[in-house]
């Protein structure tokens, strides 16, 4: 059986607020392997969003195992958990999370300055990330000078550049209209089905989430249904 791409066991996660504790999490196992579509999804203040962030290393569990490519991730310190993301997860934000004052082609490089990259590679695999989404004229533009649909692309593409085994993609259509929305969506699709990448998409949008092959329902810092899994 090869390595899933993402393996939590028994994960919580609590935090402190205003003298008591509260529990996020309360003991989530999910697994994804490569290639898969997954949809997590949930009301607001299920744990969807505390579970993304611990899926995506931005963040640790209180207790349980989180592996990422089959690498613990729970006991790095934050030099090798940093790395550890640089190298397997790509992300994508509601709210695009670009840099405003430099092009679309700088945007989509920065994960590879953190790599070492070349300049002069790190440029051309940007501008052939530009391209995957349909970008490739857009690249000297700054995400002042873009549309919504294309700032997300922009964000997809330099998701993707790193190569990464795991796409993270976290209401990636809440800031866009309905149209634009169908258009990530689709360029999304198509990057799993040809790049292999696993996404894993988190929303409170039932329809979004309907598209993905597989849905985890998330509720009150638990899984309550797992589409994926017999029942």
């Amino acid at each position: 059986m090869s390595t899933p791409a993402i393996e939590a066991v028994g994960i919580t996660r609590d935090y402190p607020l205003e003298g008591v504790t509260v529990q996020a999490l309360r003991g989530v196992s999910l697994r994804i392997d490569e290639g898969e579509y997954v949809a997590v999804v949930g009301p607001s203040g299920s744990g969807k969003s505390t579970l993304m962030h611990l899926l995506g290393c931005l963040d640790r569990p209180t207790t349980g195992s989180l592996k990422v490519g089959g690498e613990e991730s729970s006991g790095l310190d934050g030099t090798a958990l940093a790395s550890l993301r640089n190298r397997t997860i790509g992300f994508v934000f509601q709210s695009f999370a670009l840099l405003p004052r430099v092009s679309a082609l700088d945007n989509v490089a920065l994960p590879l300055v953190y790599r070492g990259v070349p300049g002069a590679e790190r440029r051309a695999r940007a501008a052939a990330a530009l391209d995957r989404v349909g970008l490739a004229e857009r690249r000297n533009h700054r995400p002042t000078q873009l549309s919504g649909g294309e700032q997300q692309r922009v964000a997809i593409a330099r998701a993707l550049v790193g190569e990464p085994r795991i796409l993270l993609a976290d209401e990636p259509t809440g800031n866009l209209d309905t149209r634009t929305g169908h258009e990530v969506m689709a360029i999304l699709e198509r990057l799993n089905v040809e790049s292999g990448v696993a996404v894993v998409l988190v929303t409170h949008d039932l329809e979004v989430a309907a598209r993905a092959r597989r849905q985890v329902h998330v509720r009150d810092g638990l899984v309550e249904r797992d589409t994926g899994v017999p029942a």
